[in-house]
């Protein structure tokens, strides 16, 4: 049995492998929260929830159509209805003519509300993760900072209520390690953003679900000697600020990693378990000399994240062990992340390229280079790093460089660009680093080349 909070008051709800989206519509009747996409892109389906994280109160907008009932234990929901109608973020959509067919408009209520409620004021980011096809959004950014300045109406004692309720599930780290080592065959779940696509996409419903997400023990950032080990559940918003003041480059790419709403659930050990050739933050981990720790029941091990990955859809991972946390190892920012895609937001990447690369006194003293999307695994240019270590810093290292990329991979062509494509872009992503880093691509001739 799940219990939550729910607009106010505790529920209970049978199923913890049902969706949000579908228990707010089909069993609470809350018919204001939309199913758009089902995927989580759209933002039709945007709720608020809020949770005690540090015996601090966080509120997030999530989307409910990819989250499971067993991830909201403990947690309290807020839909659209329990705003009431004059909510100052409704009263400025209203003013600002924000709505026009409405359809997606709970969902940009929700998100609006949250990031209020939050105090934040990157509109833009805030609303990446909600479509709308009818405004244009300029009405509803002018909503947006329009009510930003405004108070924040007074509430439920969320806190309260959520202190009351009682756990359920996994909540101890070595009781779900020692069970797990006995029931590999689980499906676990702390964001589901995959595991959300099996049941709404591929109808498909795993036998056995393991909620993990109230372990606290996995969602801890912690500086320890040599370096920072950020826990397998902690969210990729919370991964984001960590890098901010480390390494801004790899936060600015975490900007685009789906949406607010997408952040909100994802986590660290997921987007790397889920062995996706194309998974955002392998790269740039790789780059930083990333290791992970891998558990099963008292036994670790730490092995570098490069060699987890062994081919395509298979890592390095026995039946019942899984990713207890990740290490970087403290180190000079010389980071630089670039992720390519169609759309700027939200969009999944043609490839993510990372390149950390140390210069003492115009030499090459280390190169770390890994790319997603040019494999069939996030994958080190090994070659490349080879011609550039022990050479001159210069124009003409980079341009012999550029050629031994042909040695490390030979991408494939698909929908998201051709394989030609993709290898003038990792050559070209190679100068744009140095130019970065040298100050070279501040500096214009006029009427001569970039």
């Amino acid at each position: 049995m799940v219990e939550f909070v729910l607009n106010g008051q505790v529920v209970k709800a049978a199923d913890p492998s049902m969706t949000l989206l579908d228990f707010l519509r089909l069993e609470q009747g809350l018919t204001g929260t939309k199913e758009g996409c089902n995927e989580g892109d759209c933002g039709a389906c945007t709720v608020q929830v809020a949770a005690l994280e540090g015996g601090e109160l966080v509120h997030r907008a999530v989307n409910s159509c990819i989250l499971l009932l067993g991830q909201m234990q403990g947690k309290s929901v807020t839909t659209v209805e329990a705003l009431g109608g004059d909510h100052p973020v409704q009263t400025a959509m209203v003013k600002h003519h924000g709505s026009q067919c409405g359809f997606c408009t709970p969902g940009i209520v929700m998100s609006l509300t949250a990031a209020h409620k939050e105090g934040r004021q990157d509109h833009t980011d805030v609303l990446a993760g909600n479509l709308c096809r009818c405004t244009g959004y300029a009405p509803i950014l002018r909503a947006a900072e329009a009510v930003a300045k405004a108070p924040v109406p007074a509430g439920p004692n969320e806190a309260a209520l959520i202190s009351a309720l009682s756990s359920a599930g996994f909540t101890e780290l070595d009781k779900f390690a020692n069970w797990y080592a006995e029931n590999p065959d689980a499906t676990l779940v702390s964001g589901a953003t995959e595991v959300g696509l099996v049941l709404t996409k591929e109808l498909k419903q795993p036998e056995k679900l393991a909620f993990i997400n109230q372990i606290k023990a996995l969602q801890n950032i912690e500086h320890e000697i040599g370096g920072m080990r950020i826990g397998a559940g902690v969210l990729l918003a919370r991964v984001r600020g960590a890098m901010a003041g480390k390494y801004p480059q790899f936060a600015e790419m975490l900007r685009r990693f789906g949406s607010v709403q997408v952040r909100n659930s994802a986590t660290i050990g997921g987007n790397i378990a889920n062995g996706s050739p194309i998974a955002d933050t392998p790269p740039a981990l790789i780059a930083l000399e990333a290791s992970i720790s891998l558990r099963k029941g008292d036994t670790r091990r730490e092995i570098p994240l490069e060699d987890f990955y062994v081919s395509y859809g298979v890592q390095d991972r026995a039946a019942g062990e899984f990713i207890e946390s990740v290490f970087i190892p403290e180190q000079a920012d010389t980071l630089g992340v670039y992720k390519i895609s169609k759309r700027f937001d939200q969009d999944i990447s043609a490839l993510c390229g990372a390149f950390n690369i140390a210069v003492i006194d115009g030499t090459v003293t280390k190169a770390r280079i890994a790319f997603g999307g040019m494999a069939a695994t996030p994958k080190r240019a090994k070659a490349v790093e080879a011609v550039l270590i022990g050479q001159p810093w210069n124009a003409a290292t980079i341009e012999a460089a550029q050629a031994a990329f042909t040695k490390d991979y030979t991408p494939m062509s698909d929908q998201r660009g051709s394989a030609a494509y993709r290898m003038i872009l990792v050559q070209n992503l190679l100068k744009r680093y140095y130019m970065e880093q040298t100050g070279t691509d501040r500096v214009r001739v006029v009427g001569g080349p970039l």
